[in-house]
């Protein structure tokens, strides 16, 4: 599998469950080796960016936080680890809009602040690259107007983002992008626009994609 997100857009990480989508965000970030091949991210291996949490951060897990710690010292536990002011982490928090509630323990958090906390520790070293796994998880229909909104943002600024997901509709409303995938294999790479306006929406040929590899 090979392809190509362009800076300053949002592209969707389409596939049925087990296709392989977030097994191909955890090899782009070290998290497991690829049996054969490279996984490069910006041309080179993940471990092997210079200062990699300034040039991408990622949202795998919406529970991958100690439940004691308050959500802003789980943030300046992260902003140690990377070398980053303290100063960031209050940044971060207000863009998450989770500053009121960074007193309290995270296992009081409900899953829609846990999924806020998670985007906030990925924005903790501004970078140019967001890999999101299901980011709107858990986010009333206010939050995934407000996640919508600061992913059209943070790509109108040059970055890249990169969201796996398995709402289709969602996806259609945010993305200029869509790459499908099925059992670990590319199988469409298509511009938003090539969807826009036709007899066939993005559902259409996601199900016609995958339906059409299970034959």
């Amino acid at each position: 599998m090979t392809f190509d997100l362009e800076p300053g857009t949002i592209t969707g990480f389409l596939g049925p469950n087990g296709a392989g989508k977030s097994t191909t965000l955890r090899l782009l970030l070290g998290l497991v080796r690829p049996t054969s091949g490279d996984a490069l991210v910006f041309g080179r291996r993940y471990a092997g960016l210079d200062q990699p949490a300034r040039r991408v951060g990622a949202v795998l897990e919406a529970s991958d936080f100690d439940p004691g710690r308050s959500g802003r010292n789980h943030l300046r536990a992260l902003a140690l680890a990377i070398d980053i002011d303290f100063g960031r982490v209050e940044e971060v928090l207000d863009i998450v809009d989770l500053g009121d509630a960074a007193h309290r323990r995270v296992k009081t958090y409900s899953l829609g602040m846990r999924q806020r906390l998670g985007l906030a520790g990925a924005l903790l070293g501004d970078p140019e690259l967001l890999l999101l796994d299901e980011p709107a998880n858990g986010l009333d229909p206010e939050g995934v107007h407000w996640l919508r909104g600061l992913l059209r943002q943070f790509a109108k600024q040059g970055r890249t983002v990169l969201i796996s997901s398995h709402v289709l509709a969602e996806v259609a409303q945010v993305v200029d992008a869509v790459l499908i995938i099925d059992r670990g294999r590319l199988v469409a790479s298509r511009e938003m626009t090539e969807l826009t306006g036709g007899d066939r929406s993005l559902e259409d040929l996601y199900l016609e994609l995958t339906a059409k590899e299970r034959v």
